[in-house]
Protein backbone atom coordinates (compact mmCIF):
# COMPACT_ATOMS: atom_id res chain seq x y z
CA UNK A 1 0.00 0.00 0.00
CA UNK A 2 1.28 3.43 -0.91
CA UNK A 3 1.85 5.56 2.07
CA UNK A 4 -1.26 7.54 3.32
CA UNK A 5 -3.40 4.96 1.08
CA UNK A 6 -7.11 4.51 3.31
CA UNK A 7 -7.65 0.74 4.46
CA UNK A 8 -11.03 -0.48 5.73
CA UNK A 9 -10.86 -3.85 5.54
CA UNK A 10 -14.49 -4.28 6.90
CA UNK A 11 -16.57 -1.87 4.92
CA UNK A 12 -18.14 -1.30 1.36
CA UNK A 13 -16.71 -2.00 -1.76
CA UNK A 14 -15.51 0.25 -4.79
CA UNK A 15 -15.26 -2.54 -6.98
CA UNK A 16 -11.32 -2.56 -7.08
CA UNK A 17 -8.57 -4.84 -6.51
CA UNK A 18 -4.84 -4.19 -7.20
CA UNK A 19 -3.89 -3.22 -10.43
CA UNK A 20 -0.87 -4.41 -12.11
CA UNK A 21 -0.84 -1.52 -15.90
CA UNK A 22 -2.48 1.51 -15.71
CA UNK A 23 -6.19 1.44 -17.29
CA UNK A 24 -5.60 4.12 -19.84
CA UNK A 25 -3.54 3.33 -23.22
CA UNK A 26 -1.43 6.09 -24.63
CA UNK A 27 0.50 5.76 -28.74
CA UNK A 28 3.04 3.84 -29.29
CA UNK A 29 3.65 5.35 -32.78
CA UNK A 30 2.30 2.77 -34.96
CA UNK A 31 0.18 3.27 -37.90
CA UNK A 32 -2.85 2.73 -35.33
CA UNK A 33 -1.40 6.09 -33.71
CA UNK A 34 -2.34 8.02 -36.64
CA UNK A 35 -4.76 11.34 -35.88
CA UNK A 36 -8.58 9.91 -37.03
CA UNK A 37 -10.91 12.75 -38.63
CA UNK A 38 -13.21 14.39 -36.84
CA UNK A 39 -15.80 16.52 -37.22
CA UNK A 40 -16.08 20.18 -35.95
CA UNK A 41 -16.27 20.35 -32.99
CA UNK A 42 -20.31 20.30 -31.96
CA UNK A 43 -23.45 20.51 -30.08
CA UNK A 44 -23.41 16.91 -28.45
CA UNK A 45 -25.50 14.20 -29.90
CA UNK A 46 -28.95 16.07 -28.63
CA UNK A 47 -27.72 19.54 -29.47
CA UNK A 48 -26.53 20.03 -26.26
CA UNK A 49 -23.83 23.18 -26.53
CA UNK A 50 -21.93 22.21 -23.46
CA UNK A 51 -21.13 18.67 -24.48
CA UNK A 52 -18.30 17.59 -26.79
CA UNK A 53 -18.66 14.88 -29.15
CA UNK A 54 -14.92 14.34 -29.32
CA UNK A 55 -11.92 14.18 -27.31
CA UNK A 56 -8.19 13.69 -28.11
CA UNK A 57 -6.03 11.35 -26.28
CA UNK A 58 -2.14 11.13 -27.06
CA UNK A 59 -2.14 11.36 -31.18
CA UNK A 60 -6.17 9.96 -31.60
CA UNK A 61 -9.43 11.43 -31.89
CA UNK A 62 -11.98 9.50 -30.05
CA UNK A 63 -15.72 9.22 -30.02
CA UNK A 64 -17.61 10.23 -26.89
CA UNK A 65 -20.93 9.46 -27.98
CA UNK A 66 -20.61 5.96 -27.44
CA UNK A 67 -19.49 4.31 -24.61
CA UNK A 68 -18.44 0.69 -22.94
CA UNK A 69 -19.67 0.67 -19.53
CA UNK A 70 -18.25 -2.55 -17.71
CA UNK A 71 -20.23 -3.15 -14.70
CA UNK A 72 -20.85 -5.74 -12.04
CA UNK A 73 -24.49 -5.86 -11.19
CA UNK A 74 -23.48 -6.23 -7.53
CA UNK A 75 -21.48 -3.29 -6.93
CA UNK A 76 -23.16 -0.48 -4.98
CA UNK A 77 -20.84 2.13 -6.72
CA UNK A 78 -21.31 0.72 -10.17
CA UNK A 79 -25.28 0.83 -9.71
CA UNK A 80 -24.78 5.01 -8.76
CA UNK A 81 -22.81 5.86 -12.11
CA UNK A 82 -25.43 3.93 -14.20
CA UNK A 83 -27.57 6.24 -12.82
CA UNK A 84 -25.67 9.16 -13.87
CA UNK A 85 -24.82 7.28 -17.23
CA UNK A 86 -28.55 7.49 -17.79
CA UNK A 87 -29.07 10.71 -17.29
CA UNK A 88 -26.41 11.78 -19.17
CA UNK A 89 -27.92 9.57 -21.88
CA UNK A 90 -31.41 11.33 -21.76
CA UNK A 91 -29.90 14.75 -22.04
CA UNK A 92 -27.25 13.98 -24.73
CA UNK A 93 -28.36 10.79 -26.79
CA UNK A 94 -25.22 9.10 -25.30
CA UNK A 95 -25.36 5.66 -26.62
CA UNK A 96 -24.28 3.19 -23.76
CA UNK A 97 -23.13 -0.17 -24.20
CA UNK A 98 -23.41 -2.14 -21.08
CA UNK A 99 -20.71 -4.75 -20.94
CA UNK A 100 -19.52 -6.78 -17.67
CA UNK A 101 -16.56 -7.31 -15.36
CA UNK A 102 -17.26 -9.34 -12.29
CA UNK A 103 -15.56 -8.71 -8.77
CA UNK A 104 -16.78 -12.53 -7.98
CA UNK A 105 -13.57 -13.37 -10.23
CA UNK A 106 -11.03 -10.89 -9.33
CA UNK A 107 -11.69 -10.96 -5.68
CA UNK A 108 -11.57 -14.79 -6.04
CA UNK A 109 -9.70 -16.39 -3.08
CA UNK A 110 -6.62 -18.81 -3.88
CA UNK A 111 -8.13 -22.31 -4.14
CA UNK A 112 -11.81 -21.42 -4.42
CA UNK A 113 -13.79 -22.36 -7.73
CA UNK A 114 -13.98 -19.35 -10.41
CA UNK A 115 -17.69 -18.18 -10.75
CA UNK A 116 -18.11 -19.86 -13.88
CA UNK A 117 -17.32 -23.23 -11.93
CA UNK A 118 -20.48 -23.28 -9.78
CA UNK A 119 -24.37 -23.54 -11.40
CA UNK A 120 -25.20 -20.23 -9.99
CA UNK A 121 -22.72 -17.29 -9.31
CA UNK A 122 -24.49 -13.99 -7.65
CA UNK A 123 -23.16 -11.27 -9.97
CA UNK A 124 -21.57 -13.70 -12.45
CA UNK A 125 -24.98 -14.86 -13.28
CA UNK A 126 -26.87 -12.13 -13.41
CA UNK A 127 -24.54 -11.00 -16.19
CA UNK A 128 -25.16 -14.29 -17.64
CA UNK A 129 -28.57 -13.23 -17.83
CA UNK A 130 -27.64 -10.18 -19.36
CA UNK A 131 -25.63 -12.06 -22.15
CA UNK A 132 -28.79 -14.36 -22.76
CA UNK A 133 -30.83 -10.88 -23.20
CA UNK A 134 -28.45 -9.75 -25.67
CA UNK A 135 -28.67 -12.44 -27.92
CA UNK A 136 -32.50 -13.11 -27.96
CA UNK A 137 -33.41 -9.92 -27.44
CA UNK A 138 -31.03 -7.17 -28.12
CA UNK A 139 -28.81 -4.35 -26.28
CA UNK A 140 -32.60 -2.96 -25.59
CA UNK A 141 -33.44 -5.42 -22.90
CA UNK A 142 -30.11 -5.98 -21.25
CA UNK A 143 -30.69 -1.93 -20.91
CA UNK A 144 -34.26 -3.04 -19.05
CA UNK A 145 -32.80 -5.74 -17.49
CA UNK A 146 -29.50 -3.60 -15.89
CA UNK A 147 -31.97 -1.19 -14.54
CA UNK A 148 -33.83 -3.62 -12.99
CA UNK A 149 -31.76 -5.38 -10.88
CA UNK A 150 -29.59 -2.77 -9.88
CA UNK A 151 -32.73 -1.31 -8.71
CA UNK A 152 -33.90 -4.48 -7.05
CA UNK A 153 -30.75 -4.41 -4.71
CA UNK A 154 -29.37 -1.03 -4.45
CA UNK A 155 -32.78 0.78 -3.49
CA UNK A 156 -35.24 -2.06 -2.85
CA UNK A 157 -32.87 -3.73 -0.92
CA UNK A 158 -34.07 -7.24 -2.75
CA UNK A 159 -31.79 -10.08 -3.60
CA UNK A 160 -31.51 -10.19 -6.60
CA UNK A 161 -28.86 -12.30 -6.78
CA UNK A 162 -31.20 -15.47 -6.11
CA UNK A 163 -32.53 -17.14 -9.15
CA UNK A 164 -36.01 -16.72 -7.58
CA UNK A 165 -35.70 -12.89 -7.22
CA UNK A 166 -33.80 -12.93 -10.42
CA UNK A 167 -37.26 -14.24 -12.12
CA UNK A 168 -39.52 -11.67 -10.34
CA UNK A 169 -37.43 -8.63 -11.32
CA UNK A 170 -37.49 -10.15 -14.79
CA UNK A 171 -41.14 -10.79 -15.13
CA UNK A 172 -41.88 -7.00 -13.09
CA UNK A 173 -39.37 -5.81 -16.13
CA UNK A 174 -41.58 -7.07 -18.69
CA UNK A 175 -38.79 -10.29 -19.76
CA UNK A 176 -39.78 -13.27 -19.62
CA UNK A 177 -38.59 -14.41 -16.13
CA UNK A 178 -37.72 -18.30 -17.42
CA UNK A 179 -34.45 -15.98 -19.02
CA UNK A 180 -32.79 -16.65 -15.62
CA UNK A 181 -32.92 -20.53 -16.43
CA UNK A 182 -31.85 -20.17 -19.88
CA UNK A 183 -29.00 -18.10 -19.14
CA UNK A 184 -28.06 -20.59 -16.52
CA UNK A 185 -28.75 -23.83 -18.56
CA UNK A 186 -26.29 -22.56 -21.85
CA UNK A 187 -22.81 -22.65 -21.13
CA UNK A 188 -21.73 -20.26 -23.63
CA UNK A 189 -23.20 -17.37 -21.92
CA UNK A 190 -19.90 -17.92 -19.98
CA UNK A 191 -18.01 -17.46 -22.68
CA UNK A 192 -19.35 -13.84 -23.39
CA UNK A 193 -18.82 -12.43 -19.90
CA UNK A 194 -15.73 -14.15 -19.72
CA UNK A 195 -15.00 -11.83 -23.11
CA UNK A 196 -16.32 -9.05 -21.39
CA UNK A 197 -14.03 -9.39 -18.54
CA UNK A 198 -10.70 -10.35 -20.21
CA UNK A 199 -11.02 -7.31 -22.32
CA UNK A 200 -11.18 -5.09 -19.21
CA UNK A 201 -7.96 -6.27 -17.86
CA UNK A 202 -6.46 -6.62 -20.79
CA UNK A 203 -6.72 -2.91 -20.96
CA UNK A 204 -5.03 -3.06 -17.32
CA UNK A 205 -8.62 -2.25 -15.55
CA UNK A 206 -8.99 -3.82 -12.38
CA UNK A 207 -12.74 -3.01 -11.12
CA UNK A 208 -16.13 -1.05 -11.64
CA UNK A 209 -16.97 0.75 -13.46
CA UNK A 210 -14.83 0.91 -16.30
CA UNK A 211 -15.50 3.44 -18.83
CA UNK A 212 -14.14 2.38 -22.61
CA UNK A 213 -14.30 4.64 -25.37
CA UNK A 214 -12.88 4.20 -28.79
CA UNK A 215 -12.44 0.25 -28.14
CA UNK A 216 -9.15 0.86 -26.04
CA UNK A 217 -9.26 3.79 -23.86
CA UNK A 218 -10.34 3.07 -20.39
CA UNK A 219 -10.98 5.02 -17.25
CA UNK A 220 -12.05 3.50 -14.28
CA UNK A 221 -15.09 5.47 -12.46
CA UNK A 222 -16.66 7.59 -11.55
CA UNK A 223 -17.01 6.57 -7.87
CA UNK A 224 -20.07 8.77 -6.82
CA UNK A 225 -22.19 8.09 -3.62
CA UNK A 226 -25.01 9.45 -4.98
CA UNK A 227 -25.57 9.97 -8.79
CA UNK A 228 -25.63 13.75 -9.79
CA UNK A 229 -28.66 15.02 -11.83
CA UNK A 230 -29.51 17.78 -14.27
CA UNK A 231 -26.74 20.16 -15.48
CA UNK A 232 -24.40 18.69 -12.61
CA UNK A 233 -24.42 15.15 -14.48
CA UNK A 234 -23.27 17.22 -17.96
CA UNK A 235 -20.76 19.05 -15.63
CA UNK A 236 -19.17 15.66 -14.60
CA UNK A 237 -19.47 14.05 -18.05
CA UNK A 238 -17.11 16.52 -19.09
CA UNK A 239 -14.43 16.06 -16.20
CA UNK A 240 -14.43 12.68 -16.47
CA UNK A 241 -13.81 12.40 -20.24
CA UNK A 242 -11.77 15.49 -20.05
CA UNK A 243 -8.95 13.10 -18.48
CA UNK A 244 -9.34 11.08 -21.43
CA UNK A 245 -7.01 14.50 -22.68
CA UNK A 246 -3.99 13.28 -20.46
CA UNK A 247 -2.89 10.30 -21.04
CA UNK A 248 -0.22 10.37 -18.59
CA UNK A 249 -2.95 11.08 -15.64
CA UNK A 250 -3.33 8.15 -14.02
CA UNK A 251 -5.54 8.84 -10.54
CA UNK A 252 -6.68 11.17 -7.96
CA UNK A 253 -8.69 11.06 -5.00
CA UNK A 254 -10.87 12.43 -2.58
CA UNK A 255 -9.99 10.82 0.85
CA UNK A 256 -12.87 9.79 2.95
CA UNK A 257 -13.43 10.95 6.38
CA UNK A 258 -15.60 9.15 9.22
CA UNK A 259 -18.49 11.40 8.18
CA UNK A 260 -18.05 10.38 4.52
CA UNK A 261 -18.12 6.64 5.50
CA UNK A 262 -21.47 7.21 7.51
CA UNK A 263 -23.21 8.88 4.62
CA UNK A 264 -21.73 6.05 2.10
CA UNK A 265 -23.41 3.61 4.72
CA UNK A 266 -26.66 5.25 5.01
CA UNK A 267 -27.02 5.71 1.09
CA UNK A 268 -26.19 1.98 0.54
CA UNK A 269 -28.22 0.63 3.33
CA UNK A 270 -30.31 -1.53 0.99
CA UNK A 271 -27.44 -2.70 -0.50
CA UNK A 272 -25.80 -3.85 2.68
CA UNK A 273 -29.16 -5.19 4.29
CA UNK A 274 -29.58 -7.33 0.80
CA UNK A 275 -26.23 -8.84 0.77
CA UNK A 276 -24.56 -12.34 1.60
CA UNK A 277 -21.27 -11.59 0.90
CA UNK A 278 -17.99 -10.09 2.60
CA UNK A 279 -16.50 -7.14 1.58
CA UNK A 280 -13.32 -7.72 0.01
CA UNK A 281 -11.90 -4.20 -0.73
CA UNK A 282 -8.15 -3.36 -2.03
CA UNK A 283 -6.41 0.28 -2.95
CA UNK A 284 -5.22 1.09 -5.79
CA UNK A 285 -1.36 1.28 -6.45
Amino acid sequence: MIPGAERRPDTWSQGQVRPTVAGVTTGDGTDDDVPEARPPAGDGAAGNPTVDDWATTGSRSVDLRTVDVHIDLMCPWAYQASVWLRDVRAQTGLRIRWRWFSLEEVNRAEGKKHPWERPWAWGWSLMRIGAWLRRIRGDDAVDVWCAAAGEALHVDGRKVHTPEVAREVLREAGLEPLSADAAVAEPTTHDDVRADHQRVVDLGGFGVPTLVFGGDRALFGPVVREAPTGPESLRLWELVTGWLEFPALYEMRRPKTADDWARIGDHFAPYLSARDWPTIQHEVL
